[in-house]
């Protein structure tokens, strides 16, 4: 099962995706937590710790893997049956990418992820932001991050079982 959990900033998409998860723990499922932030800056800690604080991790032991790049390989490397893994989030994944000096780097990693995504044993419940709906941003690194959001979103929608939208704390399924 791939569930893709999208919504803005602030909209409570972690929290829901969380919350997910957290209701296979109740049926015995083994719960992993890939996160991708990386603190590049004093508010990006903050943001962290923050969400760290937040999580809903209850009397249910979750395993927390943190991947800033290789997220495809760390989902082959921990799939099993009985499991499902939260990435959250893609777009700071996306973000780690364009930001990294390789610019090669990150078609290879979505392909990746694509491909692997539909192989894993495990259940996947994926966290991203929906950007594409203001507008088109100034400067060509923030249309590059647009774009290459709204292409991974529309892919994993794609493929996925499910589709949630967020909004103000308040989930619409989109796909079921």
């Amino acid at each position: 099962m791939i569930h893709l959990v999208l919504g803005g900033a602030r909209s409570g998409k972690s929290r829901f995706a969380e919350q997910r998860v957290a209701e296979y723990a109740a049926i015995g499922y083994s719960c992993v937590y890939v996160a991708t932030a990386t603190a590049l800056d004093h508010e990006m800690t903050q943001r962290i710790a923050k969400h760290q604080q937040d999580r809903v991790f209850s009397a249910h032991s979750w395993t927390l893997h943190e991947q800033a790049f290789d997220v495809a390989q760390t989902l082959k490397a921990i799939d099993k049956p009985q499991q499902v893994i939260l990435v959250d989030c893609l777009t700071l994944l996306l973000t780690n990418h364009l930001l990294d000096s390789n610019p090669e780097r990150w078609p290879q990693q979505k392909s990746l992820l694509l491909e692997c995504l539909t192989q894993l044993h495990s259940d996947v419940v994926l966290v991203s932001n929906e950007v594409g709906s203001g507008i088109v941003p100034m400067g060509e690194l923030n249309r590059q991050f647009v774009d290459e959001a709204g292409w991974l979103n529309q892919a994993i929608a794609n493929m996925a079982d499910q589709v949630t939208l967020v909004v103000a704390g308040l989930p619409l399924a989109l796909k079921a």
